[in-house]
């Protein structure tokens, strides 16, 4: 808590900058001089700070996240513990790809087709609240499920689920994909298969690099080597 307050403070003073980092796709696809605008007397203020706030969380993510895996270390092989570094940096990694992928190719598809089928008698005008309610929600999931193959590599390592069950598993989760797509993506098909099929490309990555944690297992345990340090 500490480290995210130390981090946003300094991030704070360029929240205006960051709103319209943020607000770039949206405007794109307005009108030329269209603005968004604010319907709260303090949103003005509140919503580039929480911007800010949402910058310095994931400026120290990689420090968050290595708490996380504080809890479960001590239930690892040493061989295992090794790993812990390598899986903050690619759980953080595929968090800010996830991110980088709605922002960059997403927002554009669905902000495209807000705006095609938007009456021609109405002007567009975003409250900035409800935009900055929506870019979260979508960076959150997007950033959350493209954690998909940490996830699946975590559950090998810890023994929770062996990799012949989720392999097994592979036509299940690809109905889950698609039904995790409709939820958090708006209703297209469009931005629902861009979430539902990178889903189904990373679980296949997890099961990959899974299967190097399934091999030493299976040498560990032809070696006798049961107990842990």
């Amino acid at each position: 808590m500490v480290a995210l307050l130390i981090v946003f403070v300094p991030t704070f003073f360029f929240a205006s900058e960051l709103y319209d980092l943020l607000a770039m796709p949206m405007m794109r696809t307005l009108p030329a001089g269209s603005k968004m605008i604010a319907t709260g007397v303090i949103t003005p203020f509140f919503i580039p700070m929480k911007i800010a706030l949402m910058l310095a969380f994931l400026i120290t993510l990689p420090y968050l996240l290595y708490q996380a895996w504080a809890f479960i270390a001590p239930g690892l092989y040493s061989h295992e513990k090794r790993l812990v570094v390598p899986l903050i940096f690619s759980s953080t990694l595929l968090f800010f790809l996830g991110m980088a992928f709605c922002y960059f190719f997403v927002f554009g598809v669905v902000f495209e087709f807000i705006a095609r089928f938007a009456p021609k008698s109405i002007t567009v005008a975003p409250d900035i609240e409800a935009y900055f309610n929506f870019v979260l929600g979508m960076f959150v999931a997007f950033g959350v499920t493209f954690e998909v193959p940490v996830v699946v590599f975590v559950l090998v390592l810890t023994g929770v689920v062996p990799l012949e069950k989720l392999r097994e598993w592979r036509p299940y989760w690809v109905v889950v994909a698609f039904i995790i797509a409709a939820v958090v993506t708006p209703p297209d098909v469009v931005s629902q298969f861009m979430l539902a099929i990178p889903l189904c490309v990373l679980y296949e990555v997890g099961l990959f690099f899974a299967r190097f944690i399934d091999k030493s297992r299976h040498k560990d345990a032809e070696a006798g080597q049961g107990g842990k340090p």
